[in-house]
């Protein structure tokens, strides 16, 4: 069967230690709880695709070590197809040590300088495969593959989706180059106003909008989401939630927005209920075990007395 959703990216190997503080060379702490997880955006945002019912296909390295075996595995138990992960010789160097903060569940990524020393060739990259899906999901990785198999799904009348991270700094040229390919930009505070040269979230989605995408969401964490679309736009507030762990929030907010899409949703709907399966998550440890089924999303909204899905 081919995938609903191919995502080209990241994907890790998460070791997470929930910490009432943080450890200094001279004193350790004594930790709450610890997980290990797969994570990255994209590896993550199929996972909460999949879990939710979509059909999903990873495109991405994985070394040759057990931590490369792990995380490529970690993508097959929610039934993610790793058939064109493509192999590197060697240690993986997508581990990351996250470190949550007790209190809040903020978190804080420590991770290697081989983080993205090894991207994907073109020659690795399989058209039938990438082009069968009907939508295609980044985040900004593998720069040379993405665009060019944007450029593919263009081509080919499909839709491409971004996840453009949490940032305050400038947004990289070849994110820049990507833009013009992207249908659908869902990015984390700040990326939008960095990517437009403006500092209102609102005006920035218009902004973006003349630059291809024809829709610009931006999570703001408990502040909620705005979405620009061509024909109106509109804020979703969070739900109130005991935070345990934010690792991965805003990427199976991606997973579960493309899973609405995919349903002919309209945004209003669809950002309700990605809000609601990025809250879930945010209560449990993790970023991918953590992301929620569809029920345990429908029976979280009749909780909220949202009874229409």
């Amino acid at each position: 069967m081919n995938p609903q959703i191919v995502g080209i990216g990241r994907c890790t190997l998460d070791i997470i230690f929930r910490l009432p503080e943080y450890p200094t060379w001279e004193k350790g702490v004594v930790y709450d709880e610890y997980s290990i997880d797969g994570g990255g955006q994209v590896g993550t945002g199929l996972v909460a695709a999949s879990k939710l019912g979509a059909t999903t296909g990873y495109i991405g390295t994985a070394g040759s070590d057990y931590a490369g075996d792990l995380k490529v595995e970690s993508l097959r138990e929610w039934g993610v197809d790793t058939s064109h992960v493509i192999r590197r010789m060697g240690p993986d160097g997508q581990v990351i040590l996250v470190t949550v903060q007790s209190g809040t569940g903020e978190r804080v990524f420590n991770h290697s300088d081989r983080l993205d020393a090894e991207p994907i060739t073109l020659d690795e990259l399989d058209y039938d495969y990438i082009t069968s899906a009907d939508y295609l999901l980044l985040d900004g990785s593998h720069p040379e593959a993405a665009l060019e198999t944007a450029k593919w799904m263009r081509e080919a009348g499909k839709q491409v989706m971004l996840d453009g991270s949490k940032t305050a700094e400038s947004i990289k040229e070849s994110t820049r180059r990507l833009i013009p390919f992207v249908d659908v930009l869902v990015c984390g505070d700040g990326f939008g106003e960095k990517l437009a040269g403006v500092g209102d979230a609102f005006e920035a989605g218009e902004r973006v909008l003349d630059m291809g995408p024809r829709i610009f969401v931006e999570t703001l964490g408990e502040r909620g989401s705005v979405t620009v679309t061509l024909k109106k736009n509109f804020e979703t507030p969070s739900f109130e939630i005991e935070v345990k762990d934010t690792t991965g929030a805003g990427d199976v907010f991606h997973g579960a927005y493309l899973y609405g899409l995919i349903n002919g949703w309209t945004p209003e709907r669809i950002a309700l209920f990605s809000t609601a399966v990025s809250a879930l998550k945010c209560t449990r440890m993790g970023g991918r075990r953590s992301s929620p089924t569809l029920g345990e999303v429908l029976e979280f909204l009749q909780s909220q007395g949202i009874n229409d899905f």
